[in-house]
C-alpha cells in the first residue's frame, strides 16, 4: 500500500513531543570516536570534526511511494517530520557554510537508504548511518522503539571540536530546526566576535 499523503510537507495536528529529559546530558559530552559511513561514500568520524559542527537526527525518512513503517505513524510524537526536517537544513547550507559552521544528518537508517534520499533531495552535506547503534549507544541518545526498530528521537546539537556544546531536544515543528540551529550559530559566531573586540581593547 503506498503513501497517499506528501512526505515533504507535514499535517496540521501532529502530536507535540514532550521534554522527557532523555537528552540533558548531552552538553559538554565529547563525542566517542567511530567512523560512520555517510551518503558521500566516506566515512566521517564525528569527534574529528574541527571547529563547530551542527548534527541533526531523526528518527526514519519515508520515501513518496513507500507505506509509512507503522500505519499510526503519524501519531507516534516527534515521528513525522524527518524529511521536512532534512529539507530545513538543506534549504540554509549556504548560510552555515558563512558562518564556517559544517552540517550532518543522522540516522539508523542503512547507508544505501540514506544515499536514496540524499541523491533524491540534493543534499549538499552528508547523512551518517548509525545502522548498528554505536554512536547512538555510546552517548545515550534518545530513541525510540518502534515496528521492532531502534531509531533515534528527532535532536540536533552543536558540536566544537567534538564536544557537544548545545542540545535541542525535542525538536518542534521539524521544519524549522534548521532555521532554529542557524540562529543559534549566529548566536555563538556574535559571542565571539564581541570576546575578540574585547581582547583587542585591551
Amino acid at each position: 500500500m503506498a503513501r497517499t499523503d506528501d512526505v515533504y510537507t507535514l499535517p496540521p495536528d501532529l502530536p507535540v513531543p514532550e521534554d522527557d529529559g532523555r537528552a540533558t546530558h548531552l552538553p559538554g559530552t565529547r563525542v566517542p570516536s567511530l567512523a560512520l559511513v555517510a551518503t558521500t561514500g566516506e566515512r566521517i568520524d564525528l569527534s574529528a570534526v574541527r571547529g563547530l559542527a551542527v548534527v541533526f537526527a531523526y528518527p526514519r525518512t519515508g520515501r513518496p511511494n513507500d507505506p509509512p513503517l507503522v500505519p499510526d505513524w503519524d501519531l507516534i510524537p516527534g515521528a513525522r517530520g524527518c524529511t521536512p526536517q532534512t529539507c530545513s537544513f538543506r534549504d540554509l547550507a549556504a548560510d552555515f557554510a558563512a558562518l564556517d559552521t559544517r552540517v550532518f544528518g543522522l540516522s539508523t537508517q542503512d547507508p544505501e537508504y540514506q544515499r536514496e534520499l540524499a541523491e533524491r533531495l540534493h543534499l549538499p552535506f552528508p547523512v551518517l548511518s548509525d545502522a548498528k547503534l554505536a554512536l547512538t549507544n555510546a552517548v545515550r541518545l534518545p530513541t525510540l522503539t518502534v515496528a521492532g526498530q531502534v531509531l533515534i528521537a528527532r535532536l540536533a546539537w552543536i558540536q566544537r571540536d567534538g564536544v557537544i556544546e548545545q542540545v535541542a531536544y525535542p525538536v518542534f515543528p521539524p521544519d524549522r530546526n534548521g532555521e532554529e540551529m542557524l540562529e543559534r550559530v549566529r548566536g555563538i559566531r556574535s559571542a565571539e566576535g564581541v570576546a575578540r573586540d574585547r581582547g583587542r581593547s585591551r
